[in-house]
């Protein structure tokens, strides 16, 4: 059997860029990949893990366990804005991916996760780093989606979450 090999210390830098890379290309796996590599070197590298995170987040329309995998990985960032940033992106994702496939009752799921993202930027708005405005941009970002979907209510009914084989 193959066995994986490690990379090397000096190299990180340039494996973030690659991995950024590969995200622009959309290419998430290989980006994952990158990420587990450094992160295995490094674990306590944050950029590695944030770009994992969003690694992950860019996969949610293709693969099937990405977002319950992209929430194992927030639980691994340490900075209390971080965590409630990248979770709100992770929701934001998941919503936008279900409604563009348009599953099985999306319009009640869609806005729930969207109101979901809201309530972590708003969190993160309140923990954000002086001059950092990155949650409110991904709230107005969010807002303007709901405004342009007028068709998504929240749900009205209590039924089971639809099965994501997550």
């Amino acid at each position: 059997m193959f066995t994986l090999k490690p990379i090397s210390h000096d190299s990180v830098e340039t494996a973030l860029a690659k991995a950024e890379r590969y995200r622009l290309l959309n290419e998430p796996n290989e980006a994952e990949s990158i990420c587990h590599d450094i992160l295995e070197i490094d674990p306590a590298n944050r950029q590695a893990r944030i770009s994992l995170v969003l690694a992950l987040t860019d996969a949610i329309p293709q693969e099937s366990g990405a977002f319950a995998s992209a929430l194992m990985a927030i639980s691994g960032l340490e900075a209390e804005y971080d965590h409630a940033y990248y979770s709100g992106i992770a929701w934001e994702r998941r919503a936008k991916a279900y409604y563009s496939a348009d599953g099985p009752g999306s319009s009640g799921y869609v806005y729930d996760w969207i109101a979901k993202a809201l309530a972590f930027f708003e969190e993160a708005e309140h923990l954000r780093p002086a001059g950092n405005d990155d949650a409110i941009l991904r709230w107005n970002t969010c807002v303007r989606f709901l405004d342009r979907h007028k068709e998504l209510r929240p749900k009205t009914e209590e039924t089971p979450e639809p099965i994501l084989s997550e």
